[in-house]
């Protein structure tokens, strides 16, 4: 599970239960999704004619990918954010499309047992969550449904061994990095997250799913930030200022980093603004500023420069530990890493004597636990940045046995096999996109014992699963790993063992 799969400014529909319509007039003109009479001559009569404003009655089947409610309407699908699986709603059509229809949820006519009140003012606002609005055991059913249906819908699998999925027992509090945008609005500095579908600021104070230093130390910044008069980005067209609060904290170091993310490389009253974080944030390993002058989506720009403190802060996962710089990738539910990575070392079935290869290894976490049950370990990743921070952390760990390389899998890994590598084990850890087209057709040329495959994407896993199953892999189980609580995203470990047998 790569942290670059998943933005931290999520966009969403407004849709949550604190936004329902409930006005008489609301409630007028309603369509059933039952077939209906009409008059003779009606120009309206089949579900493809309808049209944006149009208000119809949805039984919601189940929960879709991005936790939207997924019902039909005369044999159509029609999306609802906010709605609930065994709900019956009203909804106002929004969109009409040839073979599906979105919809804004208006009236639950009946409710399901596991929809809630979200604990955060701005869900539905915010697009940080996704369905915050059902209980943790709701939520849980939901993903453990949704991976079970993609495997159904994209691999024709109707008997997945599929293991109870591994969740939290407190499914809040979680996040150990922030990273928030900043403006001035009514002469006060606001944080947070945009809005969904549009570019204004949701203002995010004590967020739930954040660790609860992670909210005080975003707190203590703006504070300073204020009393500095410190110049924003946002209201000088992008020429100076602060663009993006980040912190990050460290669940086992107890360490806190802060980096302000600026459009120039100084700040004015920089000596000021270090004295006062120093003060006023305990466990301050270290502050930076990240340079980004260009008008993007991008959070950082490629210079960091340290103006306090150590450049780097320290954590740890079991055994392993990190120096992590600013940029550097970790993982941002360090308590549900853990169990993810033992399931996939389960899967890879170690016995010591084994190569295993690590594709798509960002800075190397997977790999080096797998490294002590191994024989050797090779990763293998495109960016070189991370590359440079999986070498380091393999020699700050003692993990000898584990090499990282820059590249693309499927131009490495051809190249090994010729020069006489085995691997045994193959494990890959795409972004949401899914494997490459050609890493899929490499590891059906490699024939690996073991691959396993780690993806915060059911449908593309589904998919991808679908070619291995059909190039002579058996799929064994599938793991299911709630590494976000509250939002729609769930990942997945999925063994497959090469039988030589294809599935067409």
């Amino acid at each position: 599970m790569n942290e670059r799969k998943h933005p931290n400014n999520k966009r969403q529909s407004q849709a949550g239960t604190h936004l329902y319509r409930k006005d008489a007039a609301a409630r007028k003109g309603f369509r059933k999704n039952e077939p209906m009479k009409q008059t003779p001559g009606s120009a309206r009569e089949h579900a493809d004619e309808l049209r944006t404003g149009d208000r119809i009655v949805v039984t919601i089947k189940r929960l879709g990918i991005n936790g939207e409610g997924v019902g039909y309407y005369r044999r159509k699908a029609v999306f609802i954010d906010g709605a609930l699986s065994g709900e019956v709603v009203k909804a106002e059509v929004t969109e009409v499309q040839p073979k599906f229809i979105k919809a804004q949820l208006t009236e639950v006519e009946k409710r399901s047992p596991h929809r809630i009140e979200p604990p955060c003012p701005v869900f539905g606002v915010c697009g940080g969550c996704q369905i915050q609005h059902i209980s943790y055991e709701g939520q849980l059913q939901a993903k453990t449904d949704i991976v079970r249906e993609a495997f159904n819908r994209y691999a024709g699998i109707d008997q997945l061994k599929l293991k109870p999925i591994l969740g939290m027992d407190h499914p809040w509090d979680y996040r150990n990095k922030a990273q928030l945008q900043v403006e001035r609005r009514n002469g006060e500095i606001i944080a947070g997250l945009y809005e969904a579908d549009s570019h204004s600021i949701v203002d995010i104070s004590g967020c739930p799913i954040q660790h609860p230093k992670v909210n005080e130390a975003v707190e203590k910044v703006k504070s300073v930030l204020e009393e500095l008069r410190i110049p924003l980005a946002k209201e000088n067209g992008s020429k100076e200022g602060v663009r993006t609060i980040v912190v990050r904290h460290g669940f086992q170091s107890d360490q806190l980093q802060v980096t302000l993310v600026c459009a120039n490389s100084s700040l004015p009253r920089q000596d000021d603004l270090i004295r006062l974080l120093r003060l006023s944030i305990d466990g301050l390993a270290g502050i930076a500023l990240n340079v980004n002058p260009k008008r993007t989506s991008l959070i950082f720009g490629d210079r960091t420069i340290t103006i306090w403190g150590a450049d780097s802060m320290q954590e740890s996962l079991s055994d392993l530990e990190f120096s992590l710089s600013p940029r550097a990738f970790f993982q941002l539910n360090p308590q549900q890493t853990v169990k993810l990575y033992e399931s996939v070392r389960a899967a890879a079935g170690l016995t010591g004597r084994e190569t295993v290869i690590d594709a798509y290894c960002g800075t190397g976490t997977i790999g080096l636990w797998l490294a002590p049950h191994a024989k050797e370990v090779r990763g293998i990743e495109t960016i070189a940045e991370a590359v440079e921070d999986a070498k380091r952390n393999a020699e700050r760990n003692g993990r000898h046995n584990a090499s990282f390389h820059v590249g693309e899998a499927e131009d490495l890994l051809p190249r090994w096999v010729k020069a006489g590598l085995r691997p045994d084990v193959i494990v890959a850890d795409p972004p949401r996109t899914g494997l490459d087209r050609r890493f899929l057709e490499t590891v059906l040329k490699t024939k690996p014992n073991r691959f396993v495959y780690v993806s915060c994407n059911p449908s593309t896993l589904a998919k991808d699963s679908k070619v291995l199953i059909d190039g002579g892999y058996e799929l064994q189980w599938a793991q299911p790993v709630d590494m976000f609580p509250q939002t729609s995203h769930v990942e997945c470990c999925s063994l497959f063992v090469w039988n030589g047998k294809s599935g067409k």
